[in-house]
């Protein structure tokens, strides 16, 4: 029995370290043994936030986590702007709409990023505007947005709170959270963060404090008010996924081992140029420019002359290679390239050997190991600096 090889954007493979340390007895959410592990582990999540801000622990999904930052700052009727450049900026968009809010919608081509100036634009002519929602990695198309540039344009022109969904690039991608003036950060722990899914994480600003207070929600079991209240006692206010945070304890070790979240950051880039050079080697078009692609996930433009649906079964079926499919309307015209988290270069150099060998039955016209030498002199010179 094979296992395959998961180069999904998510859920992304476990670490062996992670998976022991899920194994350890369970204990008490209301225990000192849980204020210790819970007070410890979230303090060491800061730097990957850029935060000196509380980290709040959700037992859910990134999507709850992102309902949480919309619904306890924003009421029925408010103005909100939703960045979308993809199928997860959308997601944004159908939160909003289902609260109630009215929804100034900045849409983009798929496989193109929000610019600084269209932002800017975009909000001039808008008044009272509450909420700016932007996707930091579409992971739909490979797009790593500007946050950093569009937070800026938010605070240039508006009062509003800058809320961002970082689910699919926290933990592999640079994130300042305080620097860059992000009001409310979430992310998730099946992706770049190596945990199984059901842990999520979410950090807001001493400003989006106050409109939260302010904020008539309606929320219960997310209100972040009452998960402020319990992380000052070291807790959550309902029964919190144990196991997971004692994973995102060996994550945080793993980190550390790594010599620092910039070097896993570093990682990330890497892996990125080497899947890039290697799919431009073998003439396989990519969807996102050079400039915007995501260090995560790479979202690779169907083979000329291959049906896409069956190349991947093939690859997962014969040589247990698992890609992910393109979704919406870009679904068999991309497939994409999951390289976060728990993945190396190592780990690059065997998916892209085993994609040529595919290549190959499919009769695709190559010449054979020129995405893998391209993949290694993007490693190599890496490591010769």
């Amino acid at each position: 029995m094979y296992t395959n090889i998961l180069r999904h954007p998510g859920p992304t493979p476990i670490p062996k370290k992670v998976q022991l340390a899920m194994s350890e007895d369970i204990i008490s959410h209301r225990s000192e043994e849980f204020v210790n592990l819970y007070r410890k582990t979230t303090n060491r999540v800061k730097p990957i936030f850029g935060t000196e801000q509380d980290i709040l622990l959700l037992p859910s999904g990134g999507t709850a986590a992102l309902e949480a930052a919309a619904v306890n700052t924003v009421s029925p009727g408010e103005n909100v702007v939703v960045i979308t450049v993809g199928a997860f900026g959308d997601y944004f968009v159908s939160i909003c709409e289902k609260y109630g809010f009215n929804v100034h919608k900045l849409e983009k081509e798929w496989g193109q990023a929000c610019t600084e100036e269209e932002l800017g634009e975009f909000l001039k002519p808008l008044k009272d505007v509450k909420a700016v929602f932007a996707t930091y990695n579409e992971t739909s198309t490979g797009i790593l947005n500007p946050i950093d540039k569009l937070a800026q344009a938010v605070r240039t022109y508006s009062d509003a709170l800058f809320i961002v969904d970082g689910v699919s690039c926290i933990g592999g991608a640079p994130a300042e959270m305080n620097k860059w003036g992000i009001d409310i950060l979430v992310t998730g722990s099946q992706k770049a963060m190596m945990l199984p899914p059901g842990l999520s994480f979410v950090s807001v600003s001493d400003r989006a404090w106050k409109v939260i207070e302010e904020n008539n929600t309606p929320a219960y079991y997310l209100n972040l008010l009452s998960y402020r209240e319990w992380a000052a006692k070291g807790m959550t206010p309902n029964t919190p996924a144990v196991t997971l945070i004692y994973g995102l304890a060996a994550v945080c070790d793993m980190i550390e081992e790594e010599g620092g979240f910039a070097q896993t950051v570093a990682r990330h880039e890497l892996m990125k140029n080497m899947v890039r050079e290697s799919m431009k080697a073998l003439n396989i078009g990519l969807l996102a420019s050079d400039e915007y692609a995501s260090p995560t996930i790479t979202a690779i433009r169907t083979p000329e002359g291959l049906d896409l649906a069956q190349f991947l079964k093939h690859l997962k079926q014969q040589y247990h290679l698992d890609f992910a499919g393109g979704l919406g309307h870009l679904q068999g015209e991309i497939f994409r390239f999951g390289h976060m988290g728990y993945c190396f270069p190592s780990d690059v150099l065997q998916a892209v050997s085993l994609m040529e060998a595919g290549l190959q039955d499919f009769s695709y016209s190559f010449e054979l190991g020129a995405g893998v030498k391209a993949a290694q002199e993007v490693f190599l010179a890496a490591h010769r600096k």
